[in-house]
């Protein structure tokens, strides 16, 4: 498989960086019942093409539009996520989508306000590939992903596009719940109350 890397940082070989490869694979962390799509064919379709690594070239399953060539797939994740990369197979015609547009953190995308919101990141697709290729996200706007929604406005030229498999790679944690604190206003002391510093640690490393 030939990898490609669209970002202005990601000159390095993958396998040169301490850790990387599979560990970064997200689909065990997807919330997989609750995958939605739009416009597809068939349903069940979108869901599909979000599988495991080693079936990225099974072409059994794949993702086509129905009514015109737009998709929307909104992909959950069961804890938090920093994303560092989304991995797309398409397809070598011309059904294959042009661009991408991603939202984080909603669900109420559809193709009624889509194109009134703006997204976190574009991207501009590679035509005719029937590799995987993978898609480096701006990272620190992608630090903290519950869900992430994909919407592929248009494609090379066909009536309908095609998605053969779509994944991603980032680290996963458990969402964090804040303890309730019920603050009597009576005998409230300040000197009790006071917030710990949180810690934003930026490391990462190009995929």
């Amino acid at each position: 498989m030939s990898h490609h890397c669209h970002d202005e940082h990601c000159d390095h070989d993958h396998d040169d960086l301490p850790g990387a490869g599979d560990q970064f694979l997200l689909y065990s962390r997807i919330d997989r019942d609750n995958v939605r799509c739009m416009n597809e064919a068939e349903p069940g379709m979108g869901k599909a093409v979000i599988k495991p690594w080693n079936e990225r070239l099974d072409n059994t399953k794949f993702l086509e539009s129905d009514a015109d060539e737009q998709l929307i797939v909104f992909v959950p994740f069961t804890g938090t996520v920093k994303l560092r990369s989304i991995c797309l197979r398409t397809d070598r015609t011309d059904a294959a989508p042009s661009s991408v547009k991603v939202f984080i953190n909603r669900d109420d995308v559809d193709f009624d306000v889509v194109e009134s919101y703006t997204p976190v990141q574009t991207w501009e697709l590679v035509e005719g590939s029937d590799d995987v290729v993978e898609y480096a996200t701006r990272i620190t706007k992608f630090t903290n992903v519950r869900n992430i929604t994909l919407f592929f406005p248009d494609n090379f030229g066909n009536d309908t596009s095609i998605i053969r498999f779509i994944g991603f790679k980032g680290e996963w944690s458990e969402i964090k719940r804040d303890p309730i604190i019920t603050v009597y206003e009576a005998s409230a002391n300040p000197a009790d109350h006071k917030t710990p510093s949180g810690e934003n640690k930026m490391n990462f490393s190009i995929q």
